[in-house]
């Protein structure tokens, strides 16, 4: 009796081991906007691989992702374009230092409503007939921020600034043409993938601007370390690479390492 009840005493702490080795994990992504096309394909490609993995997103600017985390967001992952608000973070201590990682690269581009004429260049932005310009808020929008550099380097920023009309990411940007309730706007090349309301006017310099980098980081506060550092792995992978391409990104390559 007395090993027939120690038997039953051991496989019920085995059933429960392994109850809980099964449970599902939840990782939570803060993302920029820019990247939800490809980041919600990704999704799909890695709970094939890995079904015992939840992924939630959330999608917003930069900037606001940045004051939630530092105001105790549960997140996991964070992922932004250029490095400012991932530097802000990791100088407060909320980055895992060795999980921050460059992945993805990107290009800004001036855009029209599709039956707009006389802009061709952002010089153009300076005349009198366009008088909204559409741009991501810069103080928590990275686009936003590149958008100014790029006027600055043509010498028209303090010309074209009482036109901005400011959004929270590119995709309101395009609805906004889309309206034909602003004139113009700045944008990453990738918010324009398959939009046929609106024409590709022009493509800025990559000297006009410091580097669109995208950059991703497992925070500290994470209760699923293990599991989030091998999905930043995956992101680093050919399978989602071939994705972020097929949305128009181009992969960053570290120069150091080649």
């Amino acid at each position: 009796m007395f090993s027939f009840i120690g038997w039953i005493s051991i496989l019920s702490q085995v059933l429960v081991s392994c109850t809980q080795q099964v449970k599902p994990v939840v990782l939570t992504i803060s993302a920029g906007a820019s990247l939800k096309s490809s980041m919600e394909e990704i999704k799909e490609l890695y709970t094939q691989q890995k079904p015992k993995v939840n992924i939630m997103y959330k999608f917003s600017s930069s900037g606001s992702h940045q004051k939630a985390i530092e105001e105790g967001a549960k997140v996991d992952i964070y992922m932004t374009a250029g490095s400012q608000f991932m530097d802000d973070l990791q100088s407060k201590g909320f980055v895992i230092d060795d999980t921050r990682k460059n992945f993805l690269k990107n290009r800004i581009i001036l855009i029209a409503p599709k039956n707009a004429t006389g802009i061709s260049k952002f010089k153009d932005l300076t005349d009198n007939k366009i008088k909204k310009v559409a741009i991501s808020n810069p103080a928590t929008g990275s686009s936003g921020k590149y958008a100014e550099e790029i006027l600055q380097f043509f010498g028209i920023l303090e010309q074209v600034k009482p036109k901005f009309v400011f959004t929270k990411a590119g995709t309101d940007i395009v609805s906004l043409l889309k309206k034909e309730n602003a004139n113009a706007g700045i944008i990453y090349a990738t918010d324009a993938i398959k939009v046929n309301e609106i024409k590709i006017v022009a493509i800025a310099p990559e000297n006009s601007h410091s580097p669109i980098t995208y950059t991703v980081a497992v925070l500290k506060a994470s209760k699923n370390i293990p599991e989030a550092k091998e999905f930043v792995q995956f992101l680093q992978s050919d399978r989602a690479g071939s994705v972020f391409v097929k949305y128009g990104f181009a992969i960053f390559i570290d120069q150091a390492t080649q």
